[in-house]
């Protein structure tokens, strides 16, 4: 299983939490996301002093421009880009061509119902990964929860990330969530101390749990 933790700014606390990946094999976090959203009380507005060197690193956009993103690719080193806004099918396909042959795409999608799982198909195949959020007033970071057994009715063959409002509490409903194309977790908000600010200790105790 994927762990990503998002919404990571500052480089002491990067440090701190990349500390969390190396507990043991089996409990790990695989995953950093980088908010590149101005509007975002989590937004990154300049390269940190340490970035993470055992973690994977997710840049996430919200209907920014192909140069705004290939800057951020460039100087964060970016091995995912993650589009949360209303990123269109030929959006994706005029990106591609712009992006190293191996950053890879995550689409993110609020879902509320079954019937919000039908925007994900336009995207079948062009997005190397879905993340499934929740339905909120902010763009991410809500830290609301949905009804994941909407999640059944998903018959996509995009594999997905599990993400909205998961907290430290959480731990035994992640173990017991069984989804084929599952391939993950996000965390954001329900770690935090403040924003962007993750509280190690928190992360350390439900990797430990989750991973049981």
């Amino acid at each position: 299983m994927i762990i990503k933790v998002c919404g990571m700014r500052e480089a002491e606390n990067i440090r701190e939490v990349e500390q969390c990946s190396m507990l043991n094999d089996q409990c790990s976090i695989d995953w950093m996301g980088f908010i590149f959203w101005p509007k975002s009380s989590r937004f990154v507005s300049q390269v940190p002093a340490y970035l993470p060197e055992h973690c994977k690193r997710v840049g996430v956009f919200v209907d920014a421009s192909i140069g705004d993103i290939m800057s951020a690719v460039d100087s964060f080193a970016l091995n995912y880009i993650q589009l949360h806004g209303q990123e269109s099918p030929s959006y994706i396909i005029q990106s591609k061509p712009h992006l190293p042959a191996d950053v890879k795409i995550i689409k993110a999608f609020n879902i509320a119902t079954t019937d919000d799982l039908a925007q994900t198909k336009p995207y079948e195949g062009l997005a190397d990964i879905f993340l499934f959020d929740t339905k909120g007033k902010c763009v991410g970071g809500n830290g609301e929860k949905f009804d994941w057994t909407v999640l059944d009715a998903y018959t996509g063959n995009t594999p997905f990330l599990l993400s909205g409002g998961i907290g430290p509490d959480d731990a035994e409903r992640v173990r017991n969530f069984q989804h084929d194309k599952c391939i993950g977790i996000d965390l954001n908000s329900r770690f935090e101390s403040a924003p962007a600010l993750k509280d190690a200790e928190k992360l350390k105790a439900f990797l430990q749990n989750v991973k049981m």
